[in-house]
């Protein structure tokens, strides 16, 4: 017998995040999830009366792939990949991993080599069509969560199909406010760092485009941030756990980056000149999700917090820069997390995760449930 988590979470993926049509081809690109969900959303394209395209994968299968790529098989890969994009509408990609750590003993050269050369494919598919991007929960997942396997399945539903059409209708006035923000200043244990977001403009993340969602983002103005940025969630970045990232700006560039493994951040960082600027800021506030889990389409919509990102803008509210990397590390300011006050323009936005506005006072964990 079919869970009917597994109906309902396909149903929202089609017939919202993606909002299928009638003769439209979605591509379903699924990384090491039970068959079972696999069926249930190729059904759920169907009765909408589109066409589904399925490619499996595994993460074991992924890793030794890597462990021996060329720059002339990765770029076969990438004109066979951009072909078959072109050809879509639409894209959900669900990725588990029963090991959320195989990719840690793949060399962070054959890591960036791949990442360069496969980038376009992602840009057209982020920019040419409707997508939507989640995990799958698995036992790894839990692990890293500190959570039972049942306890962290049932988490992962009550946030997967929420109501993000509430979510939505509250998070409008904060978009409208960031679009029409000049100066950002971040306060929190450790950090105190300013930047400019005038004339970017703001989206809201209501889950159509990463499930679970909850986030207003935008991005600095490419070298207008200068201080110091302290963050206090763990972040797992090409199989490898960062712990205690601090970053230090100078007009916009990180000039000093240190972590639990200092030499593998800045290698990373050392990806391309364009890792070393900024590529997002977004403020999350997702009410379910209030513990890091590891896992940054999680971590990155943590109630009370923000992201900040190395790397490559969004054509959506960028700033322009380009790079093979995008990594969202987030800052938790709720008041058990050490606290933290956002300021857009001198005004005190938010303290210690909660929003003081009156018309974005329906973004906070109390009113969004």
């Amino acid at each position: 017998m079919t869970d009917p988590r597994y109906t309902k979470l396909a149903k929202l993926l089609v017939n919202y995040s993606t909002a299928l049509k009638k003769g439209e081809r979605i591509l379903l690109d699924m990384i090491d999830v039970p068959d079972e969900f696999t069926v249930e959303l190729i059904r759920a394209v169907r009765a909408a009366g589109a066409t589904p395209f399925v490619e499996m994968r595994h993460t074991r299968v992924g890793r030794e792939q890597l462990l021996g790529i060329t720059e002339a098989q990765a770029a076969d890969i990438r004109d066979i990949e951009m072909f078959r994009m072109k050809k879509m509408q639409a894209y959900i990609a669900i990725r588990g991993a029963d090991n959320m750590n195989e990719n840690s003993d793949v060399p962070s050269a054959r890591v960036q080599l791949y990442s360069k050369v496969i980038r376009p494919v992602q840009d057209y598919r982020v920019n040419k069509t409707r997508w939507c991007v989640l995990r799958w929960p698995t036992p790894s997942m839990a692990q890293a969560a500190g959570m039972s396997t049942e306890a962290f399945e049932n988490l992962y539903f009550d946030v997967c199909t929420m109501d993000y059409a509430k979510m939505g209708r509250a998070m409008a006035p904060l978009e409208k406010l960031m679009a029409k923000t000049d100066r950002v200043r971040l306060v929190a244990p450790g950090t105190d760092l300013s930047f400019s977001i005038k004339g970017i403009g703001a989206k809201m993340c209501k889950g159509d485009r990463n499930i679970p969602d909850g986030e207003v983002f935008s991005c600095p103005v490419k070298t207008s941030a200068n201080g110091v940025i302290q963050f206090n969630t763990p972040t797992l970045y090409s199989g490898t756990k960062f712990e205690n990232v601090r970053l230090v700006l100078k007009d916009g560039k990180i000039v000093e980056a240190t972590a639990n493994n200092t030499k593998r951040l800045n290698e990373i960082l050392d990806t391309d000149a364009g890792a070393r600027y900024i590529g997002e800021f977004s403020l999350g506030f997702n009410p379910y999700i209030l513990s890091p889990m590891c896992d940054i389409l999680f971590d990155e919509k943590i109630a009370g917090s923000l992201h900040f990102t190395p790397g490559q803008a969004y054509e959506d509210c960028g700033n322009g820069n380009k790079s093979a990397i995008h990594w969202d590390m987030v800052l938790i300011q709720r008041k058990e997390w050490g606290g933290g006050e956002v300021w857009f323009d001198g005004e005190l936005i938010r303290k210690d995760g909660i929003f003081l506005p009156k018309d974005l006072k329906p973004l906070n964990p109390a009113n969004l449930k």
